[in-house]
């Protein structure tokens, strides 16, 4: 639970820890009404980039979490919500209504996960916050679309890959419908979230006008399909489960080796031959099932089989190293540990380091991209619940009395 002063206000984290926000996206500010994963994707690229991000909540008596539970100090609300700052309003309350209603007057973006419903029957649908202000680009994140026959249904990313095909094509036969190991359809809508409003603000400096951005959880599943939708769409083809195969392209996959797994992508034609030169097996291209790409695909059980007999005779060190040598694709299957120890990934710098109040040094999952003049920041973990109301507030026009008299009242 955050730490509170004697008048139920957050205290406040130390300053010294936050550095100046600064970025390409400084000038915009973001009310963030989002729960749980697929909004605070969205709104991280915002908060990372510079833009003032406020984060809404509930205030700590309303017993109202982000989803989470008790686990605002854990890896995963840390990595979704740092560089935000964090306000405290009851928005059912009218004076609470009133006070989101006037930091709308000078906000550039409002985003929300809510059930389609939710926003009518609170009075902060785009609507009526266009009223307020024309140049507001509203996004809405929910599970199944903002209207038609399943809008009403909890989206929950599980779901969402089932429904959206992706299920069907992951994992082995034998062993039934696979999930990804991540959330990729909550991820996937925050991202093509987080384009769609850049695109929308883009538009807005030419119109003047904001807009309501939508997205649902199975259009981004079903966009993430990418070419194995295609397939069904162009050619009526009803891809299945490969496994650790490609679908199409052969050999590539997962090989054992003398002491675990490697990867290997080798299905185009050049790719294979270097492939089989670098095993000493050029034989293999004198094979008639196995010189096209399309008879590797078709026989590829025989094929797999005899590079995996040739692979397990060493182990991955030396595969990966004759592979490099070879310039043959191919890599380690990393465990998470290994991940973050990778050579490259440290020059990349993936692992950013943050100060947290209480947790000490913690790190989280910097940007994925880079821009050269305007680098992404890490300034300031996630806040606690409600530490920057009373500053927020302030900035609004709003005195200490009134806001005492929130506090006293519970509208904060």
């Amino acid at each position: 639970m955050s730490a509170t002063t004697t008048e139920g206000r957050p205290a406040p984290a130390d300053a010294s820890a936050a550095a100046p926000r600064q970025g390409p996206l400084a000038n915009i500010r973001v009310l963030d009404l989002t729960r749980v994963r697929a909004g605070p994707t969205a709104i991280r690229q915002f908060a990372d980039w510079g833009a003032d991000v406020i984060k809404i909540e509930s205030p700590q008596y309303m017993e109202v979490s982000d989803g989470w539970g008790g686990l605002r100090d854990g890896p995963d609300f840390q990595n979704l919500h740092r560089n935000k700052r964090s306000l405290t309003i009851n928005l059912k309350d009218p004076r609470g209504l009133a006070i989101f209603r006037r930091l709308v007057e000078q906000a550039d973006v409002v985003a929300e996960n809510f059930r389609p419903d939710v926003k009518f029957r609170l009075g902060i649908d785009y609507e009526s916050l266009k009223a307020i202000n024309p140049r507001i680009v509203y996004a809405s994140i929910s599970g199944f679309g903002q209207d038609g026959p399943y809008a009403k249904r909890p989206g929950f990313d599980h779901i969402v890959q089932g429904m959206g095909g992706m299920m069907s094509v992951n994992g082995h036969a034998d062993n039934g419908p696979t999930r990804a190991g991540i959330a990729v359809a909550d991820v996937a809508a925050g991202l093509f979230c987080a384009l769609a409003v850049m695109t929308a603000l883009l538009e807005r400096a030419s119109s003047g006008q904001g807009q309501w951005v939508q997205v649902s959880l199975l259009q981004a599943m079903i966009s993430m399909l990418d070419f194995q939708a295609a397939r069904w769409l162009m050619n009526g083809d009803i891809p299945v489960q490969a496994g650790n195969d490609h679908p199409t392209s052969i050999p590539t996959g997962v090989y054992p080796t003398a002491d675990g797994w490697i990867n290997i992508a080798a299905g185009e034609q050049a790719m294979f031959a270097r492939l089989v030169k670098a095993m000493g097996c050029e034989e293999l291209m004198a094979v008639p099932e196995y010189s096209t790409e399309e008879g590797r695909s078709e026989h590829r059980t025989a094929l797999n089989a005899e590079l995996s007999r040739r692979t397990r005779e060493h182990g991955s060190a030396h595969w990966l190293e004759v592979f490099e040598r070879g310039s043959v694709a191919a890599g380690p299957i990393n465990r998470m540990n290994e991940v973050f120890e990778d050579p490259q990934v440290r020059h990349l710098q993936v692992a950013q380091t943050l100060q947290h109040q209480t947790l000490g040094a913690i790190q989280v999952v910097g940007q994925p991209f880079q821009l050269s003049r305007t680098p992404s920041q890490m300034r300031s973990v996630t806040p606690l619940r409600g530490e920057h109301t009373d500053e927020i507030l302030a900035e609004a026009g709003y005195s200490e009395q009134d806001i005492a008299g929130f506090y006293a009242d519970g509208v904060i």
